[in-house]
């Protein structure tokens, strides 16, 4: 397998302050965690270019692209920010940022359709599956994710795609950019009651919304794999599939109260590249989102690139 890890320096210069869990440490400690593995030799490092502003608008409103691009404090005050809501600013460096988030999620998506990769991991920030069309939040500025299956099919000409969210939050964005188009299947789990408190009212039928509750361990998040999302992905059958990687349903965590490992992570992991394999040429890009706990991070990551590069 070809397994590329796609990053930029740019996603370590945005930070909201010495006090916020999304911080620049996060990628640091992914890339520490593969060196001590010993897999960095063993896949394929790639540069994330930036986005074009086209490739936002397939996702999102003018108006949220401007508030990002037009918000961001000057150079020379680096050290303000510019508050979005209550936890997600932007300083001087976070449009650049945002904008190689999103382009490793792009360029990833053509390496892996061009048949270059087999599949990609992006390790970028900010996060993206709360960022709505209109709206910035929670951390995300832009849907990174959502960015790239418009891109596979609007460019790429593919009929069905699938998004697997496995962060502990409900990915509310993503869902509001596809929520009732047939052509892409979501399925997450979230814990729940949760922010950011959605997903359980009533979802249109492309969504496979499995609230657990706050406590919950490997087995039951395994379960709902088995029971809720299998079936639905077989059904889909998918010509690729996207991931929303978030590590923050470990048990270290505290930014919640669930109890994943990282033998859980490559569980899941092995059964999206499973149905990848069946019905989408193994095709897969995974994006970073959640994870706070710099050390359970790095593990989870290094966990989920092994299943995907097939080295363990």
């Amino acid at each position: 397998m070809t397994t590329a890890f796609y990053t930029h320096a740019d996603c370590k210069r945005h930070e909201m302050g010495s006090w916020h869990p999304e911080c620049p440490e996060r990628l640091q400690a992914i890339e520490d965690q593969l060196i001590a593995s010993r897999i960095d030799s063993l896949i394929d490092y790639r540069e994330a270019p930036p986005a074009d502003e086209s490739e936002l608008a397939r996702v999102h409103t003018a108006d949220a692209i401007y508030r990002i691009r037009e918000n961001c404090p000057t150079a020379e005050s680096e050290y303000t920010y510019f508050p979005l809501d209550a936890d997600t600013s932007l300083n001087a460096y976070s449009w650049r940022a945002a904008l190689r988030a999103a382009g490793a999620a792009v360029a990833a998506t053509d390496a892996v359709i061009a048949g270059e990769l087999d599949n990609a991991f992006c390790s970028v920030r900010p996060p993206g599956h709360h960022a709505t069309p209109s709206e910035a939040m929670g951390f995300c500025l832009f849907n990174n994710v959502a960015i790239a299956a418009k891109h596979a099919m609007d460019v790429h000409g593919l009929k069905k795609v699938a998004i697997v969210d496995f962060d502990v939050h409900h990915g509310n964005g993503t869902e509001a950019a596809f929520i009732g188009d047939p052509r892409v299947l979501m399925v997450s789990f979230f814990q729940h009651p949760f922010y950011p408190f959605s997903g359980t009212g009533h979802p249109a039928a492309n969504m496979v919304n499995v609230p657990v509750p706050a406590h919950s361990y490997g087995e039951t998040v395994r379960q709902v794999v088995i029971d809720q999302w299998l079936p639905a992905l077989h059904e889909h059958q998918p010509e690729m599939i996207f991931i929303s990687a978030g590590f923050d349903a470990h048990r270290e965590d505290d930014m919640a109260q669930m109890g994943l490992v990282e033998a859980d992570y490559a569980w899941i992991t092995q059964k999206i590249m499973e149905v990848a394999k069946t019905y989408a040429k193994g095709r897969i890009v995974s994006c970073l989102e959640g994870g706070y706990n710099l050390s359970a991070l790095g593990r989870s990551v290094v966990a989920h690139i092994k299943v995907l590069a097939e080295l363990e």
